[in-house]
Order: structure tokens, then C-alpha cells, then sequence
């Protein structure tokens, strides 16, 4: 007995056995088992049946551990899973290698499985068992796949036990199917087991050399999955990228996704179904996975920058491309197999006419065209929406890219570069410029996308009606001719938009960072205008750009009856003979243009606009940056601190001016060094060349240390007093308890309720100047530095608090560094160790005090002026008040102007104190459905319900007239017509309803985009007006970031988006129901899937919505952070230089970047997730709907109507997705509705203006003041800030306001002008109390010198006079009067000269005296000066007392002031203490007896004298 007939035979019974079954061996049933066909197959089916039945143990196990056992765990125990640290993964070959040989495998047991179907052989069991065999290999195989896809899921780095044990089992039986297999072929005859076994035999080698492949995966055990955790430790160090875990912090499910659920958005599903719930918060949204996170992408721009020798003239344009090219060549690709596919339909409706005429090859090719057409329509959805998706996260990763880069260059840029861009036109690169070229991305491909479905239209339309495909070809050329010439036109209009808008913005981050001022001045008028002049600038553009827009919407979307009624007319001409089918397979291949006819105005607005963007974003990113080799800095010991070589510097990178010149100075370790001069001699220019931030044309500078800076113009950031003071550095207790005794601010924290964990308004609006002024200095003491650079800090503070800081901080804490101190007070200038004096911007002498009065000119005038303003100090301090010296010492006394420092009361609040701190509250934010409300007031705003309705009817007219052509071409080419056609009637009436209906897309197209910035500009004047006269409450506790969003990105989609998706919406829904009503007038059994449809959708759209509309929300509210962080940064750049703080800012810019851009990632995910299913199912209906035109029969439906409902019924999938999702992108711009809307209905100050005025034309005449028991607090539920002060002031009194800093003084200023309302109490002058005056005609009649000197951008003539109501030669005047006039003569402009944004060109000195030239021109009889005179030398000082004694004699003036001189000459003083008035009198009478002013005076005159 041979083997060959085992070998050989299909049979799975022994050959030998019916013989002589006893005389069978062991060895001959063992090569039966292992050799014969079908055994061999039995035994593999065996060992996958054993391997699958330990599979799905395994699971059983799982899923009752899940839903059964889990309940008895402690619901109170943490979940590992939700606080595990984000984890990248990666995967090597051989987890590849797995994958791909188990899905070959697969495959080819498909190929076994369908010949064992398709065997004709008689060997019934050997096809019972090839057929099983393939069919439990196919079910094996697969599963393995899903286990391999799960290992990546659960983080698993070995493969399960089981598994490999099946591939060493399969391994051994396809190497007994090899054997057979050469057996068979080697030593037999080729036709050995027929060709059946042939073909296994070959498919059992492929088998095999795969299973080897498995076996080595099997030998190495490692699934080749890598897991990089990221471990919260390496968060906080300097250099690290990652965004912060949060308590809760999880990573999206995309990251770790199956290909299967990226294709379906199945990982979107967690997130939507707790949306559904509950509206989410920001912690319920996953954090991006760390491919996708702002830092990797930061880096990788950097990365692929343009080298220098490249010469690149777009810079941002070639670093996108060579970091995203990929990206865009996927997306790519995924467009054109759309465009392949969505051609199935149009080929299908021939056949389909054909078939319901009676013209078919087969009785089922009616089900095999169903069957093509859905799978032609699944493809076509899928490509469709997986390419949406992966072009909205191509433009999430481009935005992320520029916003951090941009935000990077902006801690870069020189001191020009940043007042040429300033800072509202920063934030617009960002806010716009980088959402617009996100945005692009979605347009990207439309370029070449158009141009190839037109021309594969064109062929598809030659091949059914011959030549006249050319008049469509001449019209389609035509309206790109026409398209191109509109992007042109478009780009310039886009270009002027964008150029006013930053100018409108630069002037609203202006007047939002200087509201006080203007509140103070009365000008919001001034600035309405200024703004709504802007606006109107914006706004000529904005309209020419969407009637522009209008005009291709109107040329685009009557296209399609335009070319048919052109390509019909030819034809006829041509004598093309018209059918249903080549009529309705034209028209639909029209129709198929609509879509890229509709998208592509929008496409090539957004590249235009993207073009324009990337300009801008180059000019800025290639600005001049600071040159940091602009300053030697050396590390470790060296016996010179500072040292400065022939220097020359200017502010102008392009070798304007030069500020400083010749400047050589050396300043040793340890040394206190002084810098003083007049106004503008270039002192805290000085300083500023010192830390490289002045352009060096020339000379040398070093610097050997760490360096801290205390600006004079106080930068203080939105957060709380401690996080301001430790600035990044670890809290170390007793170092910060020192550091706030010695910047003297106990005192004041145990004022404030909440302590140190007082939250800080934005630029420390909450605080007094010299409050302020401290904690810079606090910040800069806790650095702990080796070089300090104080830009006159004492100006700010009080004489017993700058005799503190003096003796305690920079004789103190800070005795062993290098100070470098700027200063107007002489007092303290015989305790430094070198003097340096300054005239015109170079180093006139230096050296000790005494040494300079001896031979100093320069020196000598400013100590002359000091000496003259303390002889009326020193006359004052009498014998009488030297025999009461111990009164001064007091603890009365000691406990309102001394420090507390034996106070045991903690600086800090306990916790749960903390919560009730916060000044900046979280931002209001509407949940669930946008409300109607808000619709009707966006629809009704501009022309009530009548422009609702005309807007309703046009739309439905213009959709009539197009049903009412396409019916009459069903009704001219039916049977029964085609006897009796008559082409030029047919035509004729075709080309009339062509007419009408262009001119109804004409008034519709034109009505809503006037209907829509008609709306836009009336929300853009309630908005503006409702800010301007916003309490100065809401400033306070409104960040300016939160406002800018609603001006700039809220503003934009008011302006364009919310009416052009409106309309679209409109059209889209009305194209729904006529194709609805189409299909189901002839497949009426499509009726009764309708409802349970209509309800499937709607159910859909509302599961999607609720989290797609708060993640909209979320989008908005976690933007403004992003902008307001960027404003704070730009203006405290020279702070965070110095301290060498660049990283912590960029790593918290990322951090805020990432929050923003999760909500984005997500949203987009969303709104696929739900496209992709409506245009399943909207598929899914047409095919049902056509299945039952080829049931029905011939007499009931006819072959014109199949084509007429085909024609119509082929973009229902899009048009039923592009309806609702039009809805829902419609309500989630209406947001920004929303949002505007919430400002329009801030609560305003009091009436401006009274329509009955009460005052005379000359009020206040006397001047005379009167304070009856007047109490003020700044919010509800806060303390008393000024505590019942009466008081009288007659008219033409001068009175001085002391007091230590943070004592009230400026908050009573701040009430006369009702900045701040009253609690309880009166004001009255003469005679009229003030809360009955329009706020407008108080404020206009009073004259302020605020603390804070602030020159707007513009001119010198701009600024001092606004209102433009005063003469040439008046200004002049006042220029001169003010000490300015020879510094604005000797510029070439004149009152021309420049000023630049926060008038950074003019010194904190000039810029005062700036301010006191605008009250000069005003004449007040009220005059209120709040630290006048701070940032000016004693010298001016006097000048200007002078001044201001001769000019407003007759005037009535409220000076505060901390150089006791300057109210030693008031007719009275008043002390304040803690908000209560204290002491009122003169001052010659407060020094009569022991007094708390007197103490005051007595300490100046001792820091006079020396410490």
C-alpha cells in the first residue's frame, strides 16, 4: 500500500481501511492523519476551534467582571484608568508586521474559501470540510486582527499566551500542508488531485512563508508597542512643552484609536454621549494626544524655518508647506477618490431609465445597479467627511503652529518693531490671521477640485449630446474668467478690511487699557467717534466686499440653468434628439456642479484672504528682533557689576536718533548707584540700554549677573498678589515674609480681606499706584538676584513708606547687590555710592554727593531746587514741635503710618477663604440651545418680521422657479410628448424660467447680505456704546481679553458668517424638502421611511448639538485667555526679558493654547461623526427609494420620472447633511450673537446727560466742595474704602491730600468723579449735589492730573487736545506754560510729532507734564491733581508749583501729593488714614500741635538730612 493515494486522494476516510482495517499501523494511520488533504484541514479547523473557544472564554470573563462583579468593588476607590498620565504610542515593524501578514492571511483564506463554495467536485465530505475549513480560518483570522488592534488599546508589550501557542501550532500544520505540497508536485504527476488541489496546494506555500513570519513574532514575544509616559515631574522644569495635567486630565480617545473607529468616529462616541447628559465643562474635554499638542508643532516650525542663505521671500508660506506637506498630500488624495466616485451616480441614471423602459440584459440588473449605486454612495460619504476632518485638524495644527510662534517672535521684537505692529494689531495676527489660514485648509484643494469635475463633466456630457458640450465648456469658462477677475477684486477688498479692522482693534485695546482716563476726561464721545470712524472705514470695505461675494452667488448659483438652457438650445440646433434619459443625466451632471459652484466663491474669499494673511503674518514674523550679543553677559565673580564703554543707543532699529550718546560708566559689585536728571535727560533710557533693549549703534556693554528690573510705569500681571510676587519661583515662607516686610506691604495686606490671595484686576486696576509700585519691587527682591535696576520707585509711595523701602530694601535686603537706582529724590542721595547726573542724553558727571555739589553744575541746580522746596518744610519744624517730639512716636500715631511687624496675623488666607478672592470672574457662558430669543432679535433687529418674510419669500420663489424647470423637461420628454415635441416652444419657455429665476437669486443674494451687515452694524453700535458707558466695575473685573473677542472674532462672524450660513441654511432646507417632494411623488412607498427617517435625523442633530453647541462655547470662552495673555505679555516685555522669563510665558502661552485647541479638535471630530451618519442615511433612503421605482411597475411609474426623481434624489445625501449641518454651524455662530448681545445689556453708569439740565453754564462758579458723611465701597458686599468723611472746602482753596499709600486717597478723587458711586453720604459744590449732574457735565467741568500719565497714539496736538477745541497759539501756550515747548519745537513735526502706542517714545516725565498741558487748555474752576508732579525732578517740581499757583489762583484744587513741599504751600492739608479723614486743617496749625501730618513732615525733613 503507497502514500501517493492518501496524498492524493480528496477522501476524508482511510483508503486502506475497507481492505484490511486490522492490518492498519500506527505509522499509516500517522501519515493518513498528517498527510492526507482533508485530515490535515481537520485538524487546523480543530486547533482554531479550540483557539476561539479560549477567546471567548477570556471575554466572558471580562464582560461579566465588567457588568457583574464590578458592583461589589467600594465605589469610593480611584480608578487608575482616570488619572493616569498622558502616553504616546508607538509602534516598530513588528507590530506592523503582525497586523499586516494576519489580514493576508485572511485574505487569502477568503481565496479558499470562496473556490471550496465554487468546487464542482463529487467528493461531497471533502467539500463539506474545504468549505468549513475556509469559513473558520476567514472567522480565525479576523479575530486575531481585532486582538492584535486591542494589545495597542491596553498598552499591552507582550503578546497573550494563547496566541502564541496557536501560531507555533499553525506553523507545524503548514508545514505538513508544505510537505504534501511538494510531495505532491515533486514525486507525482501534475495532475494529481486535480486542479483544486493544485490551487490550495499554491495558496498553502503563501500560508506557510506568512506563518513563518508569525513565528519569529511569536519567538521575540514583544507586540513591538511602544508606551511613552509622560511623567507630571518633568512639567514644571523650564524647557518642557506639555500641557499641565489637570486633576482629571485624560487624553483624547483619538490618540489611542483603532483604524476602524478613526473611520467611523467611533472615539468620539465617550464625549458625545456625556454631552448628551449634561452640558460640559472644560474638564470633560479630552486634552489633545502629544502629536497634535502645541509644543511638537512649535518646534517643528522652528525646525523647518528658512535658513538664512535661502533668501526666502515667504517665509511662513515655505516653513507650512515643509512641516504639513504630507498632510496636504493625504487630503489630497482622499478628494480626488471623491471626485472618482461621486460620477457612479450620474453614469447609473441611463441604465436606470433603460431599465424601467424595458431595455435590460438581465431580469436582476436592476438590484446589481441599486447595489453599485450605495456602494458608490458609501465611498463617496466616507471620502467626503474623512477628508473634511483631516483638513479642519490640518488647519488646528497650522493655527497652533502660528499662534505660539507668533507669540514667541513677540517676546523677541526690538522696540520699533513693536510699536510698528502694536499690540491690538498683534492680537489680530492672531485672533484672525491664524484662524483664517486654519480655515483655508478646508478650501485648499478647491483649486484644482473644480477645474477636474468640470472637465470630467465635460467629457461625460460629450459622450450623451456630442458638440453642444462646447457652450458648456465657452459658459463654464466664461464664470471662471469672471471668478478670477472677482479674486482679484475680492483680495484687494479683503486686504482694506483687514487693514481698517487692525486699526479699529489697536484703538479699542487703547481705550479699553486707558478707560479711567477717558472716564476722567469725558471723552467716550470723543473716543465713539474715533472708533465708529474706524468702523465706517471697515465697514465701506466690508460692504463692497460682500456685494462682491453677493454677485458671485448670483453668477455661480444660476450657472446650472443658465448652461442648460445654453447646451439645450445648441443641441436642438445641432440636432440632438432629446430622451429622458440624456436630459435628466445632464441635468444632473449641472447639478453636480452646484456644489463646487456654491463652495468655490467661499474657497477662493478664504485663499485670498489666507494670501493676504500670510503677507502680513511674514512682515511680522520677519520683523527686526533684539540682538542679544548686544550686551556682554558674564556668569560667576567679577569685581565690575555693570559696565558701559563709548555707547551710543537709539529706540529706531533703522538708525533713527540717537537718545543716548558717549555713555561710559563702571559700576562696581555691591555698589548703590543713582541716576538723576531733568525730564527726558535719558534715565530710564539708560537703564533700558543697560538690559538690551535699545538698539547699540556703537560701544560696549557687560554685565556680569542676573538682573531684576522695576519698570517705572508698573506692569502687574491678572492673578493674585502672591503669584505676582514669586513670578514662577517656588513659595519659600520666610524668605516671602521677609521680602513683604521689606517692600512694605504687611499693612496692606491685612487691609484686604482676602490677604496675599487678593486677586489682582488686569494691570492692576484694583490697586493704588503705590501699591503697585511695591509689588513690582517684591517681585523683583523675592528673584533674588545680582544687579538690581529701580526706575523710580519711590515716586509712588509716600515719604515714611519710601524712608521704609530706603532703609529696609535697597539699604537692606538688598545691601549686598549691585542697585542701580533712577530717582527724582535728592533726599537719599548722600547714602549712594555713585552719583551719575544726566543731561540730553549723556553722562554730564558723576561721583559722590559731596563731591558734586562742589563742582556740579548740573548736580548742583537739582540739590539748589530741592534745598528751596524744604525751606518751607524746615520752617515748620519748630522748637515748639522739637518740645512735643515724643508725640510723634505715639502708638497712634505708629499704628497709621508706622509698620505693623509685630502684627501676628498671617499675611496669607486659609483656603477655603480662597474662593471668594477671585476679582476676575469665570466668564459667563449661556448653556443647552441657543435660545430663540436670540434668533428673533438677529432677524428682527434691522428691518422687524418684514425682512424675515421677504427674505423666506424670495427663497422660496427662486426654489419654485427651479422645480418648475426641471418638470417641464420631465413633462417635454415623456413618451406621449415625443410625438408632438416642439423644440423652440420647449426651449423657449426653458429660457423664461431660467430668467426669472436669475433674477430672484439676484434680489434674494443682495436682500440678505444687506439684511445681514445692516444687523451687524447695528449690534457693532449697541456694543461699542454699552462699553464706553460701562461702569468702571465691569473694567475691573472684566479682563480686556474677553472684550477684544467679542470685537474681533465675535464681531467677524456677525459681520460675514452668521447671514452667509443663514442663507445657505435657508437654501439648503428648501432644496431638502423639493427633493423630498420629487422622490416621494413617484417612489411613494418612500413615504413611510419619512417619518421614521425624519425622526432618526432630528434625533441625530440634537444628540450632536448638545455637545457640538458647547463646545462652541467652551471654543469662545478658552480664546479670550489666549489674546489676553499675549496683551499682558507685550506690555511687560521688558520685565520678563530681564528676569529671563521668556520660557514660563511661552510654556503658559501653550498651555492656553492646547485648552483652546481641544475644544476645536473635538468639535470638528463632532461634526463629522454626525455628517457622516445623516449622509449614510440619507443614502441609504435614495437607494431604497430607487429599489422601489425598479419593483413598481412600468404603468405606475414612468421612465421620465425615475430620471426626474434620480436627477433630484442623487444629492439628497448632501443636501440633507449640508441642511442640518448648515442648522447647527448656523446656531453655533450664533454664539457670538450671544455673546455681543450679553455686552449690549451691560448695566450703564448713570444718565450722561439730563434732557432738563439743572446746572448753569458756568457751574461750578465758586468752587465751593462739601463732604457730608460720605462713605464709599468699590463693590457690593466688599468693605468700606472711605469711611464717613465730612468735610468743607471753600471755593479757591488749596488742599492737600496726604496719607500713606493704599489709604483712599485716589478713590476719593475717583467719587467726585463718579467713577465710583456712593454708598452713603453727599458731595455738593456749590451747593449742587453731584449725583444729581448728567455724569457727562460733571466730569467736562472738572480738570484732573490722573497718577497715571497716559498719551494715546497719534500726535502731540491729538493729545493734548482730543476734542480739537482749542486755537494753535493756545496750545502753544500751554505747551510752553508746561515746560514742553522747546522739546516739541526742536522735533521736525512740530505739534505734528509722532506719539507712539502708550506713548513709548516720550519719558514717564514728559508725558506728565503732557497731561498737565491738557488741564491748562481746559481752565477748570475744579482742579484735582493725583500725584501731579511723581515722575518729575524737585527742579520742574517747583516750575510747575509755580506755574500752577499763578494759573489757577482762582481755582479750587485737590492736590495729592507725597512730597510733603508741595502741600506745605496748600491753604489746608488733609490727612487720610485707613479711609477715614483724620486731620483737616492748615498746615501751620497741624504743626502747632502734635499731629499724625506733622509726624509726616518730621520724617521727610530726617530722610532730607540723611539716614
Amino acid at each position: 500500500m503507497s502514500y501517493d493515494s492518501w496524498i492524493t486522494s480528496l477522501s476524508c476516510t482511510s483508503p486502506v481501511a475497507s481492505e484490511n482495517h486490522s492490518s492498519l499501523s500506527l505509522s499509516q494511520w500517522t501519515k493518513f492523519i498528517f498527510l492526507s488533504p482533508c485530515p490535515q484541514r481537520a485538524l487546523l479547523c480543530f486547533v482554531d476551534a479550540v483557539f476561539l473557544l479560549v477567546i471567548f472564554g477570556i471575554l466572558l470573563y471580562h464582560i461579566v467582571h465588567k457588568f457583574f462583579l464590578r458592583k461589589c468593588y467600594d465605589p469610593n476607590i480611584t480608578r487608575t484608568v482616570t488619572t493616569r498620565n498622558p502616553v504616546h504610542v508607538q509602534t516598530n515593524i513588528w507590530y506592523k508586521l503582525s497586523y499586516i501578514v494576519t489580514i493576508l492571511l485572511l485574505v487569502v483564506h477568503l481565496v479558499v474559501s470562496a473556490l471550496a463554495f465554487s468546487s464542482k467536485t463529487s467528493e461531497l465530505q471533502w467539500k463539506m470540510v474545504e468549505e468549513t475549513f475556509g469559513i473558520i480560518q476567514v472567522v480565525t483570522y479576523a479575530v486575531i486582527a481585532v486582538l492584535i488592534v486591542l494589545e495597542r488599546r491596553s498598552e499591552a508589550t507582550e503578546h497573550r499566551f494563547s496566541l502564541q501557542l496557536f501560531w507555533i501550532a499553525s506553523f507545524l500544520i503548514y508545514s505538513l500542508f508544505v510537505v504534501s505540497g511538494l510531495l505532491r508536485l515533486v514525486t507525482l504527476n501534475h495532475d494529481a488531485g486535480g486542479p483544486d488541489l493544485r490551487l490550495n496546494d499554491m495558496l498553502s506555500f503563501i500560508s506557510f512563508a506568512l506563518s513563518v513570519v508569525l513565528l519569529v513574532v511569536c519567538i521575540r514575544g514583544s507586540t513591538g508597542i511602544m508606551f511613552l509616559r509622560r511623567e507630571p515631574s518633568l512639567i514644571d522644569d523650564g524647557n518642557s512643552y506639555s500641557e499641565p495635567l489637570l486633576e482629571n486630565s485624560f487624553v483624547s480617545d483619538y490618540a489611542n484609536a483603532s483604524v476602524l473607529s478613526k473611520v467611523f468616529w467611533l472615539w468620539m462616541n465617550p464625549l458625545l454621549s456625556k454631552g448628551y447628559r449634561r452640558p460640559l465643562a472644560v474638564n470633560d474635554v479630552p486634552s489633545l494626544s502629544p502629536e497634535h499638542g502645541a509644543e511638537k508643532m512649535s518646534i517643528l516650525f522652528q525646525s523647518k524655518w528658512p535658513k538664512p542663505h535661502e533668501e526666502c521671500k515667504n517665509p511662513v508660506r515655505t516653513t507650512l508647506f515643509r512641516c504639513f506637506w504630507k498632510e496636504m498630500a493625504f487630503t489630497a488624495f482622499l478628494a480626488l477618490v471623491r471626485i472618482c466616485v461621486m460620477f457612479v451616480g450620474p453614469s447609473l441614471i441611463h441604465k436606470f431609465i433603460d431599465f424601467t423602459s424595458g431595455v435590460r440584459s438581465s431580469p436582476y440588473e436592476g438590484y446589481y445597479l441599486v447595489l453599485v449605486l450605495l456602494i458608490g454612495k458609501v465611498v463617496e460619504v466616507l471620502t467626503s467627511h474623512q477628508f473634511n476632518f483631516h483638513s479642519q485638524k490640518l488647519g488646528m495644527l497650522i493655527c497652533s503652529t502660528l499662534v505660539t510662534n507668533l507669540y514667541k517672535k513677540g517676546l523677541k521684537l526690538s522696540c520699533s518693531a513693536r510699536q510698528t505692529h502694536g499690540v491690538g494689531q498683534i492680537v489680530n495676527y492672531m485672533a484672525v490671521d491664524a484662524q483664517q489660514l486654519s480655515d483655508m485648509m478646508l478650501q485648499l484643494h478647491a483649486i484644482w477640485q473644480m477645474p477636474l469635475q468640470v472637465c470630467v463633466t465635460l467629457i461625460l456630457l460629450y459622450n450623451y449630446i456630442g458638440a453642444a458640450a462646447i457652450t458648456a465648456l465657452i459658459g463654464i469658462l466664461g464664470v471662471l474668467l469672471f471668478m478670477l477677475f472677482c479674486m482679484k477684486r475680492d483680495r484687494k477688498y479683503q486686504y482694506y478690511v483687514m487693514k481698517n479692522r487692525d486699526s479699529r482693534m489697536k484703538a479699542t485695546n487703547e481705550m479699553l487699557n486707558y478707560m479711567r482716563v477717558i472716564k476722567f476726561q469725558a471723552w467716550e464721545e470723543h473716543f465713539n467717534k474715533r472708533i465708529q470712524s474706524f468702523r465706517d472705514s471697515e465697514f465701506k470695505w466690508l460692504a463692497k466686499f460682500l456685494y462682491s461675494f453677493a454677485a458671485n452667488m448670483v453668477v455661480l448659483w444660476s450657472l446650472p440653468l443658465v448652461v442648460s438652457t445654453l447646451t439645450f438650445g445648441t443641441a436642438i440646433l445641432l440636432g440632438v434628439s432629446f430622451d429622458a434619459a440624456t436630459v435628466f443625466t445632464t441635468t444632473t451632471l449641472f447639478k453636480m456642479l452646484q456644489e463646487p459652484i456654491r463652495t468655490f466663491p467661499q474657497s477662493m474669499v478664504s485663499i485670498s484672504q489666507a494670501v493676504v494673511s500670510l503677507a502680513r503674518l511674514d512682515d511680522f514674523m520677519t520683523s527686526r528682533e533684539l540682538v542679544e550679543e548686544s550686551v556682554e553677559r558674564i556668569e560667576g565673580y567679577s569685581t565690575t557689576a555693570v559696565e558701559v564703554r563709548d555707547g551710543f543707543f537709539s529706540w529706531d532699529d533703522e538708525g533713527g536718533e540717537e537718545v543716548l550718546k558717549n555713555i561710559s560708566l563702571n559700576i562696581n559689585k555691591g555698589q548703590l548707584a543713582a541716576i538723576v536728571g531733568t525730564v527726558g535727560s535719558g534715565k530710564s533710557s539708560l537703564l533700558a540700554s543697560i538690559l538690551g533693549e535699545m538698539h547699540k549703534t556703537n560701544g560696549k556693554v557687560r554685565v556680569c549677573g542676573t538682573t531684576a528690573y522695576v519698570a517705572q510705569t508698573s506692569w502687574i500681571q491678572n492673578g493674585t498678589i502672591q503669584q505676582n510676587i514669586l513670578f514662577g519661583l517656588p513659595m519659600n515662607q520666610g524668605k516671602y515674609r521677609e521680602v513683604v516686610r521689606v517692600c512694605c506691604l504687611e499693612k496692606d495686606l491685612e487691609m484686604m480681606e482676602f490677604g496675599d490671595e487678593t486677586e489682582i484686576g488686569e494691570r492692576g486696576i484694583n490697586l493704588s499706584g503705590g501699591q503697585k509700585q511695591r509689588i513690582q519691587l517684591a517681585r523683583a527682591v523675592y528673584q533674588d538676584c545680582d544687579i538690581y535696576l529701580l526706575d523710580d520707585v519711590f515716586s509712588a509711595v509716600d515719604a515714611h513708606t519710601g524712608s521704609q523701602i530706603f532703609k529696609e530694601c535697597v539699604r537692606g535686603a538688598l545691601r549686598d547687590k549691585t542697585v542701580i537706582l533712577v530717582t527724582h529724590q535728592v533726599d537719599f542721595l548722600h547714602n549712594v555710592d555713585l552719583i551719575l547726573v544726566m543731561r540730553d542724553g549723556t553722562i554730564v558727571q558723576g561721583g559722590k554727593y559731596d563731591n558734586l555739589s562742589e563742582t556740579g553744575t548740573d548736580f548742583h541746580a537739582l540739590v539748589a531746587a530741592h534745598e528751596t522746596s524744604m525751606e518751607l518744610v524746615e520752617g515748620g519744624t519748630s522748637d515748639r514741635w522739637k518740645d512735643s517730639h515724643q508725640h510723634k512716636n505715639s502708638p497712634k500715631a505708629l499704628s497709621s503710618h508706622g509698620e505693623v511687624s509685630r502684627v501676628d496675623c498671617s499675611i496669607t488666607r486659609s483656603n477655603s477663604e480662597k474662593g471668594d478672592s477671585r476679582l476676575i470672574k469665570e466668564e459667563e457662558r449661556e448653556t443647552g440651545k441657543v435660545s430663540l430669543h436670540i434668533y428673533k432679535v438677529y432677524c428682527t433687529e434691522a428691518f422687524g418680521w418684514w425682512g424675515l418674510a421677504a427674505g423666506l419669500l424670495f427663497s422660496l420663489s427662486w426654489q419654485s422657479s427651479i422645480m418648475a424647470a426641471d418638470y417641464w423637461l420631465a413633462y417635454e420628454t415623456s413618451a406621449k410628448r415625443a410625438s408632438s415635441f416642439d423644440p423652440s416652444f420647449f426651449i423657449t419657455i426653458y429660457s423664461i424660467i431660467a430668467a426669472i429665476s436669475i433674477i430672484l437669486v439676484f434680489f434674494r443674494s443682495f436682500f440678505i447680505m444687506f439684511f445681514g451687515m445692516k444687523t451687524a452694524q447695528i449690534f457693532f453700535t449697541q456694543i461699542l456704546h454699552n462699553i464706553l458707558h460701562a461702569p468702571m466695575s465691569f473694567f475691573d473685573t472684566t479682563p480686556s481679553g474677553r472684550i477684544l473677542s467679542r470685537a474681533s472674532s465675535d464681531q467677524t462672524n456677525v459681520d460675514v458668517f452668521v447671514p452667509l450660513f443663514m442663507n445657505l441654511a435657508l437654501a439648503m432646507y428648501m432644496t431638502l424638502v423639493s427633493i423630498i417632494i420629487v422622490t416621494c411623488q413617484y417612489a411613494w412607498p418612500t413615504v413611510f421611511l419619512l417619518i421614521p427617517l425624519g425622526w432618526l435625523n432630528m434625533w441625530y442633530r440634537d444628540y450632536y448639538l448638545s455637545t457640538s453647541r458647547e463646545l462652541t462655547r467652551l471654543d469662545s470662552i478658552t480664546k479670550a485667555p489666549v489674546i489676553h495673555h499675549f496683551s499682558e505679555s507685550i506690555l511687560g516685555f521688558m520685565t520678563i526679558r530681564c528676569f529671563r522669563k521668556q520660557e514660563n510665558f511661552i510654556q503658559e502661552n501653550v498651555n492656553r493654547v492646547n485648552m483652546n485647541l481641544r475644544m476645536e479638535f473635538h468639535n470638528n471630530g463632532s461634526n463629522e461623526w454626525l455628517g457622516f451618519r445623516l449622509e449614510l442615511l440619507g443614502s441609504l433612503l435614495l437607494c431604497i427609494s430607487t429599489l422601489f421605482m425598479i419593483l413598481l411597475p412600468s404603468s405606475i411609474i414612468k421612465p421620465e420620472n425615475v430620471g426626474l426623481s434620480l436627477s433630484y434624489g442623487l444629492s439628497l445625501n448632501s443636501v440633507l447633511f449640508w441642511a442640518i449641518y448648515m442648522s447647527c454651524f448656523v446656531e453655533n455662530r450664533m454664539v457670538s450673537v450671544e455673546r455681543i448681545k450679553q455686552f449690549t445689556e451691560i448695566p450703564s453708569e448713570a444718565e450722561w446727560t439730563f434732557k432738563d439740565p439743572v446746572l448753569p453754564p458756568t457751574w461750578p462758579a465758586q468752587g465751593n466742595i462739601e463732604l457730608k458723611n460720605l462713605q464709599v465701597r468699590y463693590r457690593i458686599n466688599t468693605p468700606l474704602v472711605l469711611k464717613g468723611i465730612t468735610l468743607g472746602i471753600k471755593g479757591g482753596e488749596k488742599v492737600g491730600v496726604v496719607g500713606r499709600t493704599g489709604s483712599g486717597k485716589s478713590t476719593l478723587i475717583q467719587v467726585f468723579f463718579r467713577l465710583i458711586e456712593p454708598s452713603a453720604g453727599r458731595i455738593a459744590i456749590d451747593n449742587i449735589d453731584i449725583s444729581m449732574v448728567g455724569l457727562h457735565d460733571l466730569r467736562s467741568r472738572f480738570g484732573i492730573i490722573p497718577q497715571e500719565p497716559v498719551l494715546f497714539e497719534g500726535t502731540i496736538r491729538s493729545n493734548i487736545d482730543p476734542t480739537s477745541q482749542y486755537s494753535e497759539d493756545e496750545i502753544w501756550k500751554s505747551l510752553e506754560r508746561c515746560q514742553l515747548k522747546d522739546v516739541v519745537t526742536s522735533k521736525p513735526e512740530k505739534l505734528d510729532a509722532p506719539v507712539v502706542d502708550n506713548g513709548d517714545n516720550w519719558s514717564v516725565g514728559q508725558r506728565q507734564l503732557l497731561c498737565l498741558g491738557r488741564v491748562m487748555l481746559k481752565k477748570s474752576r475744579v482742579l484735582f491733581m493725583d500725584e501731579a508732579t511723581a515722575s518729575v525732578d524737585s527742579q520742574t517740581d517747583a516750575v510747575i508749583q509755580k506755574i500752577i499757583r499763578e494759573d489757577f489762583a482762582d481755582c479750587t484744587i485737590i492736590s495729592i501729593a507725597h512730597r510733603i513741599p508741595t502741600v506745605m504751600d496748600c491753604d489746608r492739608v488733609l490727612v487720610i488714614d485707613a479711609g477715614k479723614a483724620k486731620e483737616y486743617d492748615s498746615p501751620s496749625q497741624l504743626l502747632a500741635r502734635p499731629s499724625l501730618f506733622g509726624a509726616l513732615v518730621q520724617e521727610y525733613a530726617n530722610r532730607s538730612s540723611g539716614f
